[in-house]
């Protein structure tokens, strides 16, 4: 998945990156309101982090701005500030949660993975789409109780139809979910992946577990699975 942190505290940003990055999320990095209000609204985002404390343009200002933008990923706002006040207007403004500074990267990373399962309309660490269970914390995925042996690239890409099994997605945005933007970026390789989660998925070939729309995307066919 993919975060933006706004932060103006080098030396925090960087702490940021590094466990957000160890724990396999894609991240860019903004230092001021300015340069992250650009990058919020050019690229897509799972969440974003930001700092109420920074310059250029506010973080309540930022949120504020996103919101009105109809950007829609979860906020999680950090603050120096023991102010309830502030905390509730952030809220308001529409963040979703907030850390006070000082805290543990492990409290960070709960909240963002909780706001994460809570956007995806999940409330804990396992998502249950038809015959397939996929669990987030692990990063194992099964079909009909069976373990699924996925490299890194084929389990996000099912993480994604599974996160958003409704929807028609696009290689585009696969490849924007799978790389980041200075990676060598060929979305015929997506074909590829897709390919070989079907054939791991269904070795017979009797079914379509993954559906392709010409000229549209993928999606997760749980009817299709059903049918067998």
């Amino acid at each position: 998945m993919r975060l933006l942190v706004i932060e103006d505290e080098v030396s925090l940003a960087d702490q940021l990156s590094s466990t957000l990055l160890s724990e396999g999320f894609r991240v860019e990095v903004a230092h001021d309101g300015e340069q992250g209000l650009y990058i919020g609204k050019e690229y897509r985002f799972d969440l974003v982090v930001i700092d109420l404390g920074l310059p250029k343009i506010s973080g309540i200002d930022l949120i504020s701005q996103f919101r009105k933008l109809k950007q829609e990923f979860p906020i999680l706002v950090l603050t120096a500030r023991d102010d309830w006040k502030t905390k509730v207007e952030a809220l308001n403004l529409g963040a979703d949660d907030y850390l006070t500074k000082p805290f543990q990267m492990e409290e960070l990373l709960a909240r963002i993975h909780a706001l994460l399962r809570r956007s995806a309309g999940y409330s804990s660490s396992m998502l249950e789409i038809g015959e397939f269970c996929l669990d987030t914390k692990s990063q194992v995925v099964k079909h009909r109780d069976a373990v699924l042996e996925l490299t890194a690239f084929e389990y996000k890409i099912m993480e994604y139809l599974m996160l958003h099994p409704k929807d028609v997605v696009s290689k585009s945005t696969l490849i924007d979910y799978l790389y980041d933007q200075d990676y060598d970026r060929d979305s015929n390789v997506i074909e590829v992946f897709i390919a070989r989660l079907r054939k791991k998925i269904d070795p017979q070939g009797t079914m379509k577990p993954i559906e392709t729309l010409r000229g549209r995307g993928y999606k997760l066919n749980t009817d299709g699975l059903r049918a067998v």
